[in-house]
């Protein structure tokens, strides 16, 4: 008998694509990840008790917020919630720099002592992928909410305030 040879040679290591989330279109497929977007370029924002700020954790419905929070699709199981917003804001980037270039609201009903909200998970979704579509739903927002958003916006960065569309302008005004 012979003997054979029992090394192994170290099995050799493929590279690994990353996925991303893909948004499906009528455009023809190029390969692996081809129409993948970047959700770096959309903030989450939370209108809470007319105050807006910035909250990252919203895109994984971690928000300050909604954490510890059972949701249900039911308004009826949270009689004591109080009305919350989440808004998507997608930025984009033209020649003269960087603009707002979509936002839209999503209502929540959140009742803190309870842990008890109150959202629709697939107006949360569409509306996200409508911002990252450039597209502008804050129809649903009141005075107040508006006002805070419109605060923010302008807070966190004037001149993209000002280079962004009249329909965002507009939308805002109160």
């Amino acid at each position: 008998m012979s003997e054979q040879n029992n090394e192994q040679q170290p099995p050799e290591k493929k590279e690994r694509k990353s996925l991303s989330l893909n948004v499906v279109s009528n455009k023809e497929h190029k390969g692996f990840g081809a129409g993948t977007i970047d959700l770096s370029d959309v903030a989450c924002v939370i209108i809470d008790q007319g105050e807006a700020y910035i909250d990252v954790g919203a895109m994984h419905a971690k928000s300050k917020i909604e954490k510890g929070i059972k949701f249900s699709v039911n308004k009826e199981d949270v009689p004591n919630g109080r009305s919350c917003w989440i808004v998507w804001v997608a930025v984009d980037r033209n020649e003269e720099g960087s603009f707002y270039a979509g936002a839209t609201a999503c209502p929540m009903l959140i009742d803190t002592e309870a842990r008890r909200g109150w959202k629709i998970l697939a107006q949360h979704v569409n509306n996200l992928d409508y911002a990252i579509k450039r597209r502008f739903v804050l129809d649903e927002l009141g005075a107040e909410e508006k006002a805070a958003l419109k605060a923010l916006l302008v807070k966190h960065n004037a001149e993209w305030w000002d280079r962004s569309s009249d329909k965002l302008k507009d939308a805002l005004n109160v």
